[in-house]
């Protein structure tokens, strides 16, 4: 059973030379995603406003949310996500999600100690990476994630714990699962495939963000927190579930356990 394997860890992991270097990777890949998705974002929407400055009227709610915009965003955070996750694995095991990272703790890949050490590496990167986004562009402000006019905060809840799940559930399948031979070579494009279908599917609603570090670090430079919490308990439910349902369905409890290193 996968919860039997869950462990807190021992306090010298936090301080292990291993664990630092992963914790830093995990800085750097979130800072590297955040910066990419967030910094599309605010370019599409200065875009918007530069061609629109003498005609105001015709911006009407979000940029981002524009066909054009979504596009944009699932385009940018693909790409991005895949770059951030490709250059983590090897060391930290590529997370760039808190959600992903309470997955693989669930699911007894990765000590309860290690994962707080990733989550402050993940949400220090997004918001060193908003306040970067913010000094480089002259002051422009971070989009923080909001619900849509007409988008209630239970039905956001939902559509975050779903899109979560799915983007867990792939991590599983190509990156944790240890029967998952050559597949694993194509984890990184395969979530980033994913977080990019999945903001087509629900970014018009509520930003889909399936990401909390994502979110926290435009929240914090914005001082903006308003159902904020959608973007935490959402995204970890969601994650939580899948990381559940894969080890206790898919995965064959005969074979060791993953180095905490890898996931």
């Amino acid at each position: 059973m996968p919860i039997s394997r869950i462990s807190i860890g021992r306090t010298e992991e936090v301080t292990h030379p291993s664990a630092l270097k992963a914790a830093l990777a995990e800085f750097f890949s979130t800072l590297i995603f955040v910066f990419a998705g967030q910094g599309s974002g605010m370019a599409f929407s200065n875009l918007l406003v530069s061609l629109y400055r003498r005609r105001p009227a015709k911006l009407t709610g979000d940029a981002a949310t524009t066909p054009a915009g979504l596009v944009a965003a699932s385009v940018a955070h693909a790409f991005g996500l895949f770059v951030a996750v490709s250059v983590g694995a090897n060391i930290s095991g590529g997370h760039v999600n808190p959600a992903v990272t309470f997955g693989a703790f669930v699911g007894g890949n990765i000590t309860l100690l290690r994962g707080i050490l990733y989550w402050i590496a993940q949400l220090l990167g997004s918001v060193v990476a908003c306040f970067l986004l913010r000094f480089s562009t002259g002051g422009l402000a971070t989009g923080t994630f909001g619900l849509s006019s007409g988008v209630s905060v239970g039905s956001a809840l939902v559509l975050e714990m779903v899109m979560t799940f799915g983007l867990v559930y792939t991590v599983y399948a190509t990156a944790i699962d240890p029967k998952k031979g050559t597949l694993g070579t194509i984890a990184p494009i395969a979530i980033g495939f994913i977080v990019g279908a999945n903001i087509l599917a629900g970014g018009a609603f509520d930003g889909a963000s399936m990401n909390p570090a994502v979110s926290f670090g435009p929240a914090f430079v914005s001082w903006d927190w308003t159902n904020h919490w959608v973007y935490w308990a959402g995204p970890l439910v969601g994650g939580a579930i899948a990381g559940l349902v894969y080890e206790f369905f898919f995965i064959s409890h005969s074979h060791e356990q993953l180095p905490t290193a890898d996931y």
